[in-house]
């Protein structure tokens, strides 16, 4: 399964198609309308649901870089919480009186469908050129939402009578305080102590890394917070904390984010009963008409009045509301407390997710260009990777030169490194030399640095600001 899924990324990037319709697709034809593996254990599925999220959420924060997503964050806090707000409601506005499902069944449809979906927001705005601020605000959104959601998927799926609105909010509030404080908390104690302790082997790094974003998690879930809002956080903090032996930290978390979206998805699949989901097609396409062209846009437009987006940013936003596992891991959490009519609910965001997924996926590159919302491409970013030298109080920086970086024929010397650094060897070609002072770097070159720990960081910026900018990198004020 793992080696036909792994084949199946191949056929979604040619295609353009979402990964998850295939992942999903290996799941139905292996199930009881397939193959014919039965298999009908709701409390397992949300439990492996919850954990794979946990994972992507940690990928996507150590993916993240904070320059991008920093102007972004009041924006992206507002979708997340008024947002999700405006979109529950006209959501659930739209089940009731154009579907008929009784008001607790659409309120938690819902609240089940406003959350967009980490996996597929990052592997779709990954392959779309848009301008920072906008996959800034997408991204930090679909990391922050679905801590709310969650809450409120709980609340409405709950025995007994829905609690009072302000009570709700107040819920909200204070699990999103506590997850953020110990997110922070953990991610700045873990770059802390990542970055002054010399691990015996290189491997131990990434599993580190990703061991302290679970523990956000778990931590803040032990105390009543939200533990989706804190992996995210600390694994922002830990993704930007420019950690030891990064690139195999990256790959190694990118590794695990593709496993979790595949157990994930196969297993959601394989929940899926696809004879009992003929009724409820029509019902579904009704509620994603709703939230697609009147809830979404709504929510933007509220949310972003304060932020001055123009139409055609807005517009994009609409789109980009992308859903994906997640609604369909949530809708499980109401067929877990026995709510009458949780299967049709569950059929219903099902069905939605892969409808507006076949829609929405593809054509948002599409929509982008016809809004010219695209960016240029920027000069290529050095591949920097940093080895501690604990004992000599520094560090071993090894920076590959790509294609396309503006590092491309500046002269050693030209670099003008921080007093206590140097270049010390260069890899060209499979041979190895000493370079000196009038040496031409050329792309594809590895360098090999050596910092003391002052200076380690000037380093880094330095030769960032040189690639980006060449040569003239300090004239024209590029930081790095």
């Amino acid at each position: 399964m793992l080696l036909t899924a792994v084949g199946a990324v191949r056929l979604s990037s040619r295609s353009g198609l979402p990964s998850l319709l295939i992942y999903l697709g290996i799941g139905v034809a292996i199930g009881s309308d397939g193959i014919g593996v039965a298999f009908t254990d709701v409390e397992l599925t949300q439990v492996i649901g919850y954990a794979a999220l946990v994972v992507i959420l940690a990928e996507g924060g150590l993916s993240t870089k904070w320059e991008e997503i920093k102007p972004a964050l009041p924006a992206a806090a507002v979708l997340s919480t008024l947002g999700v707000a405006v979109s529950v409601g006209v959501t659930a506005a739209g089940g009731h009186y154009l579907v008929g499902l009784d008001w607790r069944q659409s309120l938690i449809i819902g609240a089940v469908v406003s959350s967009t979906d980490a996996a597929a927001v990052f592997s779709v705005l990954r392959r779309v050129p848009l301008p920072r601020r906008l996959t800034g605000v997408l991204e930090a959104e679909s990391g922050f939402n679905d801590a709310p959601v969650v809450i409120l998927v709980v609340a409405f799926s709950a025995a007994g009578p829905v609690s009072h609105w302000y009570v709700l909010i107040g819920e909200i509030a204070l699990e999103l305080a506590i997850g953020a404080a110990i997110g922070l908390a953990v991610g700045c104690l873990g770059a802390y102590g990542l970055r002054r302790v010399a691990l015996p082997a290189s491997g131990l790094y990434p599993i580190a890394v990703m061991a302290i974003a679970v523990t956000a998690y778990a931590a803040g879930a032990l105390v009543h917070g939200s533990g989706f809002l804190a992996v995210y956080l600390a694994a922002l903090i830990l993704g930007n904390a420019k950690l030891p032996h990064w690139p195999a930290t990256r790959g190694f978390a990118d590794g695990l984010g593709w496993i979790a979206q595949i157990g994930m998805f196969v297993l959601l699949g394989l929940l899926v009963t696809p004879h009992d989901l003929i009724d409820d097609i029509g019902p579904a396409v009704i509620v994603g008409l709703v939230l697609t062209l009147v809830a979404r846009p709504l929510e933007v437009v509220v949310s972003l009045l304060p932020f001055r987006m123009n139409w055609r940013e807005q517009a994009l936003m609409s789109w980009a509301g992308l859903r994906g596992a997640v609604p369909i891991v949530l809708a499980t959490i109401p067929m877990v407390g026995d709510v009458p009519g949780s299967g049709r609910i569950f059929n219903i965001v099902f069905v939605l997710v892969i409808v507006y997924t076949l829609v929405q996926g593809p054509t948002l590159p599409w929509l982008a260009r016809r809004l010219r919302l695209g960016e240029e491409e920027k000069p290529a970013d050095l591949g920097i990777e940093s080895a501690p030298l604990e004992r000599l109080h520094g560090h071993l920086l090894s920076v590959s030169v790509p294609p396309g970086s503006r590092i491309n024929g500046v002269e050693i010397g030209e670099l003008r490194l921080p007093t206590g650094s140097a270049v010390t060897l260069v890899v060209r070609d499979g041979q190895s030399f000493v370079p000196g002072p009038t040496t031409v770097l050329r792309y594809g070159d590895e360098l090999l640095v050596v910092a003391t720990d002052p200076v380690r960081e000037a380093v880094e910026k330095r030769l960032r600001a040189i690639a980006q900018s060449g040569k003239l990198a300090g004239w024209l004020g590029t930081s790095g």
